[in-house]
Parts: C-alpha cells; structure tokens; sequence
C-alpha cells in the first residue's frame, strides 16, 4: 500500500532545541485537522532490508486533534521599501536602474514598481522576453501600458527607465542596451499619453524585482530573474541620460535636489538590508534572501573577493523561486520538557479522520524532524553524537534526480522516481536544495530549514540523515547512552558544545562545515577529546549560515570539487561572512588535518571492504582490530549497499596533512571501475583513474592520538554504517565500533608516540 506522505506538510522555526526549551511548528494541510504524536526516533530508514523504521512515542502536551490551516506558499525574492508614502508620486517623477535579465518571459517581470494588483493603482517597470521594458500606469479605473517593443538579450547590461508627468499628462520609457568590448549603446525609446489618469497612490510599498499584488496581507507577484544595480527615483522629469548618469551620492552631500531615492547595493553587502544614499534615507529589506556579493556591471576582473571592491560588487542577483522562510503561521507550540532525553525526534502527523495507531498501517502519514539536545549545562552521557544539520540543509529538497540530465549516467543506475521526487516536480515553490540551478540557470547559492524538507524524514531517499540513523539504532541496540547534538551547536557555541564529552561521533556525511564548526572539533580534540568519525566525504565544503538570517546555509562552489554548478569568476566569497567558499582543502584545512583521511572519491557500481594493513599490528592499534582476523574481509555485507565500503570515501594522505604519526589500520578492496576520484585528486584527464587501476581510489581507516590525551578514529566510507545492523548486529563491523567506541569511553588517556 502507498502510504500518503505529503498529505500534511510543515517545518520547525529551529532544527535543534534544548530541553526545557520552545520549538513551534508550521503546518499547512487541506484536510482541516490533523493528529500530532510526538515520538522519538531510533531508526528513520523504512528499508525492510535493515532495522526498518523503529520510533516510539513520547507523550507531549500537544498530542491529539488540531484543526490546521492550508496556508499559501509564495517563492520569489524582492527588495521592499517602506516608504511611508515619501515615495508616492506627486507631479513629474523618474524612476530607473541598471540590470542583466537572465530568463526574461513572456509574462512581465518586475523592476521597479509601486502597484497594487488587486486595486489596479500605481506604476510598474517591467519587461517582457519580446517587448521589452514596459510601463503599466492605472488609478483603478483605467490603465495605461506603454512598451518600448525590442526583444531582450539574456546575461547582458541595459539601463531601464521611465518618465512620469501626471500633470502634463505624457510618459516615456528608455532601454539602453549598454556597450560592450564590440558593440555601442543600443537605445529604444517609447512615449505614451496618461491623461485622464486620476490619481495613482497605490498606498503599499515601493518594490524592487516584484510588484504587490495585494497589501493586506502583503505578498508578491510578477518577481524578476536577473542582477539589479542602482536603482534611483527623481522628484521630476528625467531623460535616460541624466538619469543614468547620476552618481553614488556622498554620504555627507546630495548629488540632485530633486533626489528622492538612490539605493546602494554595494552597501550592506553582508546584510538583508538595502541603503538609500538620498538624504531621505528610504532603506528598504531583502525578501526571500536574492544573491549577494555577485558581480555588478562594473566589475574590473582584479578582484575576486567583495570586501575589497564592494562598488563592483553593487548589484544583487533576484530569482523568482528564491526561498528563504514559508512565512507560515505557526501551528503548534511545544515546551520541551527538561527531562526529556536528547535524540532524534519528530511531530508525525495524520489527517484527524484516518489516524492509525502506532503499529498499524497508516494511510497518510509525515513527520516534522528537529533534534532534542541536552537541556543547558546538564549533559547526560559521556558520549555525545554530532548531527550534520548544515549536510542536511544543503542536501534539502534535492531536485537533481528529476533535472539532472545525466544522472542516471552519473549514477549507472536506472532512475526511480518516489513520490516525493513527483511532489517536488508539481510544486517547485518548495524551493531545492544547494547542488540545483534556479529557474535561470544560476547556482542555488541558499538552503534554508524553514520551509518543508522533504528528504529529511522518514521514507525519504536514504542518504544522509536517514542514512546515519543506522549508528542511532545500532547504540540503543548495544545499550549505550549517548547525548545528541548539531552541528549548529558547534557553529554557534563552538568547543563549549563539546566540553561536556569524553567522546563524540560524526556520522556518515558531515560535509558541510563552517569555520566556527572546524575550530569546535579541532580544539576539543586537542584538548583530550576522543572523535569517532563514521563517514566519508566529511569537513568537505566550507560554509555559513548566514548572520542575519541563522536559518539559512549559504554555499558558493568555486575552484574545485565535486559539484553540480559552479561560481561564476568573482563570486566564491560567501556574502554573509566574506570567507571565501570553496573547499576546506583550498584554505588549508584540508578534512585529513581534522581526522586523518579527506574525500578520495565515488563508487558508483560494487561497493569493496575493508582488510587490515601492516599498521593494524601496531600495539596502539590492538584494541581496534581485537577479535578480528589477519585476512579477515570487515564489511563486505550491508543494508542496500551491500557493503561497507561505498558511497562516497575518503584516504590517508601526509601530503595533505594527515598526523605523521597516525595509523593506516586498514584499506578498501573489491572497488571497480565505477570507483573515481573527485576532481581535485587529478589535473589531467587520462585513462587508469578507476579504482581497479588507481591506488589512490580507496577507502582508509584510519587513527592516531592528540597532544591532550584524546584520539580520532575514522572509516572513511559512507556506507560503513549501513553495516552494523546485519547479522542480527553480530558482525565485523559492528565489533570493530564497539572496540573503538568502548576504549574511547575509557577515561584512561591516550598517550602519543614517541
């Protein structure tokens, strides 16, 4: 039977909560009214071929009935200015800017407006793929559209600009296609007659990139795809050129009287906000998070990091499928009690009508997954499992199985679509994650978590965080007690996360890390902590979440690694922070500094297994390989993969900063040619790159000590814990985990080698 998972949709304001703390949950539903369950999960993974999917309830104050609403999605990204009515015409205005349409349409987009669809009254500035720029005057009785009527060139600058003179009663548009290393300015001019237009005060905000379409409540239509810069408005008629013309206003002088708005997109570049240099101050607010820190018209090629030239940087790239928050009213309010246990947890929610028991089938069911961590100051275990929430936000509503035109070449598998694969397909407004293009073509360079995620939850494509509740399962199976945190934790309170902990655990994937997140790890490391890392591909890409916008994970692809878009020149530098965005090895942290193997390569056909090497006789290596054999194949079986080895994996490498005195304990065999390195582990293409030919296409794992007393431990793969739960748990892989994870609960301290 098909179980309806999308039926009821939602999403947390935060992904991880204290106990003894506030979470709210935003849902929307056609069904009217919902049942919510709080439970607790220890396996999310519905694979019958492994634990399958295991939770259980938690009794919470919002068990039971709630009616839900269908509340609206709106995608689309705009700059809104609150004006106060300083900016409704009076008399002769001019109004224009600089921008490079990247996916003009038949229907208009937006450039400037100050319009109320649902009344008709206000100006807009549009173009259309076909026409042009276009200028839509109405009072609410009549309206007036003027078009210039030559067709737009995507990727290229023009100046856009319309003249108003209510009184006179006339009209006039301007489009410049600006010249180029070999063609000059190219201008069309349109002139159209307003007389009889009687008043038009729309009476909402002044939009960049959008128009209102009503303004209680406020929200958006007509967005634009492409890059602003400059936008201005003059308190009289204004022909192209002066317009055009005018410059930056200083600080501290007006560069025209009659100036009522100049906004600089260079300023606030790190920011959600956008400045008027006028002395009438209009700032206005980004809407839905537009790109930032991307090249403007200006831009010399000299520069490559914003803060150094933010005035080349001075445009800001809009997307009509931008989303950064739903927006969403909230639902349901849950207190976390302070006794609650950290983990894993979810609101799974039916339709009130045909909720089942926990046990029975459901017809409809979805869950909202946000993680319990320890309530403040009171960690409960020694051990504490570290959540790739920023891996997760990255991967978040990942469209490439239905847009990636070689994926199933990439893969070497037929594509098999799921239903959320066809709901994400119907309803893009859900927005897509990190490794999609938007609608223009450009690279998604923001995730948020504040929208429904539909891969993060149980049933979803297993990978990542479904993926890693395998090491969940296999821990209440041995009866270990564990703490569980995020990486938002590490982000936000660097190595006071982990003070508490003897031992941490990083699970299958963490490749998304941020530099406060690398610090945390490291100097908890060396200061006597003891970090089992049960993955591959991880401390990979370097990040942020945003400053002003904290649930917003920002990625900017660059230089090298595996990636499914790439920067445009100039762009690597995150917007929020400055820092430059490629990957932790372009800084110089490369992830085998951190926990002694870094991202080697894919498998994309047989996964391999494990045997020991020369090290694994080491004496400090003995309590790893205890009761495991010389020869003896580690992990060649696995839930779906078939075997420990796979995915994605990672090697020792000295040249790259793994400790000299750390331990090659075992290496991957049985790879083939469908294993192959990321391109920043080749710089030429030639043939013998597989794994059947290539010895640097392997999986290592790998340990040494640190100069406090603690250790690192790593697997390098993937799918190493897709391993643990076969046999009935009884199996290599699983008693190599636990010799490892028991010694590092030991509180006797390592020591280093001499």
């Amino acid at each position: 039977m098909v179980i309806e998972t999308n039926l009821i949709l939602g999403y947390p304001d935060t992904l991880s909560v204290a106990a003894g703390e506030r979470i709210r949950f935003h849902l929307s539903t056609e069904v009217g009214a919902v049942d919510a369950r709080i439970v607790r999960l220890r396996c999310a993974d519905a694979d019958a071929s492994g634990p399958g999917l295991r939770y259980r309830g938690v009794a919470s104050a919002i068990d039971g009935r709630h009616d839900c609403p269908d509340q609206r999605l709106r995608a689309g990204s705009c700059a809104i200015v609150d004006d106060g009515g300083g900016l409704a015409p009076r008399g002769a205005f001019s109004v224009g800017c600089f921008a490079w349409p990247t996916r003009p349409t038949a229907a208009p987009q937006t450039l400037m407006s100050r319009w109320c669809g649902a009344s008709g009254i206000g100006w807009s500035l549009e173009i259309t793929r076909d026409g042009g720029l276009r200028l839509t005057v109405g009072d609410g009785a009549r309206r007036v559209t003027i078009e210039a009527g030559a067709a737009l060139e995507t990727r290229a600058w023009y100046w856009f600009s319309a003249s108003l003179d209510l009184e006179g009663g006339r009209a006039a548009i301007h489009q410049i296609r600006l010249a180029d290393h070999y063609r000059p300015d190219a201008e069309v001019t349109a002139a159209g007659d307003l007389a009889g237009l009687d008043g038009i005060d729309s009476g909402g905000p002044l939009v960049i990139a959008g128009r209102a379409a009503e303004l209680a409540p406020l929200w958006f239509e007509g967005h634009f795809d492409g890059r602003i810069e400059a936008p201005r408005m003059l308190a009289r008629w204004a022909g192209a050129g002066e317009l055009s013309a005018l410059a930056v206003p200083d600080r501290s002088a007006v560069a025209d009287p009659d100036l009522l708005a100049f906004w600089d997109f260079a300023d606030g570049i790190d920011t959600l906000r956008v400045t008027d240099r006028s002395p009438w101050r209009h700032d206005g607010r980004l809407h839905q998070m537009p790109t930032r820190a991307v090249t403007g018209r200006r831009w010399s090629g000299r520069y490559h990091d914003w803060r150094l030239a933010p005035q080349e940087y001075a445009a800001i790239h809009f997307h009509t499928d931008d989303l950064a928050d739903c927006g969403w009213d909230p639902v349901l309010t849950l207190d976390v009690p302070a006794d609650w246990r950290s983990g894993l947890y979810a609101l799974r929610l039916q339709p009130a009508d045909r909720a089942v028991a926990p046990g029975e089938e459901p017809v409809a069911e979805s869950f909202v997954m946000f993680f319990v961590t320890p309530a403040k100051g009171r960690a409960m275990a020694p051990l504490v499992v570290v959540a790739a929430a920023a891996t997760y936000v990255a991967y978040a509503n990942s469209a490439l199985r239905l847009y990636h035109v070689h994926f199933e070449r990439l893969t070497e598998a037929v594509l098999q679509l799921t239903m959320d694969d066809k709901y994400l397909l119907e309803h893009p407004e859900l927005a897509q994650s990190t490794y999609d293009s938007h609608v223009d073509g450009s690279g998604r360079a923001y995730s948020s978590w504040r929208r429904p995620i539909l891969n993060m939850r149980p049933r979803a494509n297993p990978f990542n965080l479904v993926t890693d509740t395998h090491f969940l399962d296999w821990l209440e199976e041995k009866g270990i007690d564990y703490d569980m945190i995020t990486d938002i934790e590490l982000d936000r309170e660097g190595v006071r996360a982990l003070a508490p902990y003897r031992a941490a655990v990083t699970l299958s994937h963490p490749e998304y890390y941020s530099e406060a997140m690398m610090q945390a790890l490291l100097s908890w490391q060396n200061q006597g902590g003891r970090h089992l890392c049960l993955g591959a591909n991880g401390f990979y890409w370097r990040c942020g979440f945003h400053p002003q916008a904290p649930h917003v994970l920002e990625v900017r692809r660059g230089i090298s690694g595996t990636r499914t878009w790439e920067s445009a020149p100039g762009e690597v530098h995150l917007a929020g922070t400055g820092e430059p965005g490629s990957l932790w090895r372009h800084s110089g942290f490369a992830p085998q500094k951190l926990v002694g193997a870094g991202f080697a390569a894919m498998v994309y056909d047989r996964p391999g297994w494990f045997l020991r090497m020369p090290d694994g006789r080491d004496p400090r290596a003995a309590f790893i390989v205890e009761g495991i054999a010389e020869g003896e194949r580690i992990g060649d079986f696995g839930v779906r993969i078939g075997g420990a080895v796979g995915i994605e994996i990672d090697r020792y490498d000295l040249d790259l900063g793994t400790p000299r005195h750390a331990l090659l304990v075992a290496t991957s065999e049985g790879l083939g040619p469908g294993s192959l390195p990321s391109p920043e582990e080749f710089r030429t293409t030639v043939h013998g790159l597989d794994g059947e030919q290539n010895a640097l296409v392997r999986a290592d794992m790998v340990f040494f000590e640190t100069a406090g007393g603690g250790a690192v431990f790593t697997t390098g793969s993937i799918s190493y814990v897709l391993s643990l739960s076969c046999n009935g748990y009884d199996n290599n892989v699983s008693r190599l985990t636990e010799n490892v994870l028991r010694r590092f609960l030991d509180p006797e301290p390592f020591a280093m080698p001499a």
